[in-house]
């Protein structure tokens, strides 16, 4: 049975892969990577994004400076059209994939909700 399950979530890969959502994730991608200034702001800000998230993890302290420079490096993705798209396009592949991830998630929700009765 769990060999089946498998099967599916490549199945599912294989369908993410092929979805409109996600090529067009892949295409914005491929925009910031081509445009030199757009991928330096994006690579700054995903390194930012990932020391503060990883201080966040890990309990220490985000300084009011990094809170403001993070702000920074937001207003210039922001004002960035490729990036401003790139990041519309990655919330809405992340709010199918949530979908996703609830519809899965709902057999056990059912079972856990039964067994709590």
């Amino acid at each position: 049975m769990s060999n089946q399950l498998y099967a599916l979530a490549e199945q599912l890969g294989q369908a993410i892969r092929a979805s409109s959502d996600f090529q067009q994730l892949q295409q914005a991608y491929e925009a910031v990577r081509r445009d030199e200034t757009a991928y330096r702001i994006f690579t700054n800000f995903r390194d930012l994004q990932m020391r503060l998230h990883e201080k966040q993890m890990t309990g220490v302290e985000i300084l009011p400076e990094e809170v403001e420079q993070a702000q920074k490096a937001m207003a210039l993705v922001q004002q960035n059209e490729k990036l401003a798209q790139l990041m519309a396009l990655e919330q809405r592949m992340s709010m199918v994939m949530a979908d996703v991830q609830q519809i899965a998630m709902k057999p056990l929700e059912e079972l856990y909700r039964l067994f709590t009765e």
